[in-house]
């Protein structure tokens, strides 16, 4: 009788953390203590169900094999009307225009490809010269300075710097876009009071807003005179009679503004902690950085998992994991689960720069929404790490990361660092 009442209570256990995944308390917890309960869930052996309340809820895919599939499958598993949760609201969506991560099928493959055209050879060739010079620089600027709070002073600047510069932005909208990014994104997936809820449209929306006018307006000006940077390429491209209009600018660049400066800093951020949290690691990577470091970075994104979940919604019926999904339903891709997974990665909490294959689904599942800033988002990462650790002067975390508590993305707020002596690094 001990198994049946064992099962039983593993089960009651199981049920319970399952509704935790929609309570803001879950996300607060320690990140041990998610890892740990997406590997009891895990361990169930299928999708499990979670409520949100008011009848609603979504199934949640926890391991890779169903992550991966679903990704790969846009005709069932659909992005629209929206992949954060809650979904974005109609007027929203209206007044900005759909982002290409909502959009499915030939809405979604005419955008991107208009897009994926623009990024030339020669473009791409420019951004990866302008990430050493702008890592460089920034390390520079940090030795000179010494600052002591790394996401401020390093890993937000990479990438706002970098994307910037490729898409031609004027010095004088930095500053400004820099603070609107951070409005924009700063409450997605976190818990607010009720006086938060209630603004509207929101500090956030409105950041959104006038990012968008200001990319608006130097899109205007680029068909008129256009140059070599991205937004020319875009606002002026003949891809199958297509250009980006005005709406579709502004909602890219949200787009590539939000996810591409978020994710990369945060796996940035992530990495100086986990770097100096494993010495060994640290020591192994310094000794052969050539080496060790595409490794590294891919271990510093599968580790940190800088996007946590993308929303589906089924659109036809179809078996996976074990259960049959019908249309309407919800589901929730796990990343963050599924890159723990023990049936794809062996002793999968430990940092292992040297681990291969590491099939990780930091940029997504595969599929036509694999995120379409991957590669550069890896240039950037090894850039900054050889600046960071190749010069005399050690730098280390100090203290944990300040974590948002965010169910959309592992954002670090804030991070302490210091200089070694030297020779100390």
């Amino acid at each position: 009788m001990e198994v049946p009442v064992q099962r039983n209570a593993e089960a009651g256990a199981a049920a319970a953390e399952c509704g935790e995944l929609a309570d803001p308390a879950f996300w607060r917890q320690p990140p041990q203590a998610r890892l740990d309960a997406f590997a009891r869930l895990r361990a169930l052996g299928s999708p499990v169900y979670v409520p949100e309340g008011r009848n609603r809820g979504h199934w949640a895919l926890l391991r890779h094999a169903d992550v991966q599939e679903a990704s790969r499958l846009p005709k069932v598993f659909a992005s629209a009307p929206g992949v954060t949760t809650p979904e974005p609201a109609r007027w929203v969506r209206a007044l900005f225009g759909d982002s290409m991560v909502n959009l499915d099928g030939a809405d979604h493959a005419r955008l991107r490809k208009v897009v994926q055209r623009a990024f030339t050879p020669r473009l791409l060739a420019a951004a990866e010269a302008d990430i050493h010079a702008v890592a460089a620089r920034i390390v520079d600027d940090v030795l000179a300075e010494r600052p002591d709070e790394f996401v401020s002073a390093v890993s937000s600047r990479l990438p706002l710097e970098v994307i910037c510069n490729m898409m031609g932005i004027p010095e004088r909208y930095r500053p400004e876009i820099a603070d609107r990014v951070n409005h924009a994104s700063e409450n997605i997936g976190v818990e607010r009071g009720l006086a938060s809820r209630l603004r509207m449209p929101g500090r956030g929306l409105r950041a959104l807003a006038r990012m968008q006018r200001m990319v608006a307006a130097i899109g205007r000006e680029r068909r008129r005179n256009p140059g070599d940077d991205l937004i020319s390429a875009l606002v002026c491209a003949n891809v199958d009679g297509q250009a980006l209009g005005a709406r579709q600018l502004g909602a890219f660049f949200s787009l590539l503004m939000v996810a591409g400066v978020e994710t990369t800093r945060n796996a940035i951020t992530h990495g100086l902690s986990l770097l100096t949290d494993h010495p060994g690691q640290r020591d192994l990577l310094l000794g052969d950085f050539e080496k060790y470091a595409d490794g590294a970075v891919d271990e510093m994104i599968r580790h940190s998992t800088p996007i946590i979940q993308f929303r589906r919604t089924v659109a036809a019926e179809h078996e996976l994991g074990g259960r049959l999904f019908r249309p309407g339903e919800k589901v929730v891709l796990y990343y963050a689960s599924a890159n723990r997974d023990e049936a794809v990665f062996p002793d999968p909490d430990a940092f292992d720069i040297t681990r291969s294959p590491n099939p990780h689904l930091g940029f997504g599942g595969g599929g036509p929404h694999f995120c379409l800033g991957a590669h550069l988002a890896r240039v950037e990462m090894k850039a900054l790490f050889r600046e960071l650790l190749t010069r005399p002067v050690g730098l280390r975390a100090v203290g944990l990361p300040d974590l948002a508590g965010s169910n959309f993305d592992n954002r670090v707020r804030s991070l302490r660092f210091a200089f070694d002596a030297p020779g100390d690094a």
